[in-house]
């Protein structure tokens, strides 16, 4: 498993830690990313918004606060989870003191798939 840390991820705030369990050659041109996100207090994943692909988080520990392609914020506690769409985006943020862990999939639309 691959370990990676991103300061600043996608405009975010903090370091954002990935454990990569799957390569994007791994998944046979489904999927870009299958990892374990984990997010100190005050990190976040930068706002983004996701075209030919779709990203869905599951709240493993602790939680998670999402901008909803800056239309709603939602909290997300563990065991829920959320899918952002092809043409939508979204931000992860922890605000609370416990750390938060989320499993990030990214799934390529049907056009994009090799």
């Amino acid at each position: 498993m691959r370990s990676v840390d991103q300061k600043e991820f996608l405009g975010g705030q903090g370091t954002v830690h990935f454990d990569h369990v799957l390569e994007a050659e791994e998944m046979h041109g489904m999927n870009r990313v299958y990892a374990k996100v984990t997010l100190q207090k005050g990190c976040s994943v930068g706002y983004h918004v996701h075209n030919g692909d779709g990203e869905d988080y599951y709240v493993i520990k602790g939680t998670a606060t999402i901008d909803d392609n800056h239309e709603r914020t939602l909290t997300l506690k563990e065991g829920e989870h959320y899918f952002t769409p092809s043409g939508k985006g979204h931000s992860l943020t922890n605000l609370q003191d416990e750390e938060l862990q989320v499993m990030a999939l990214i799934i390529y639309d049907h056009e994009k798939q090799a």
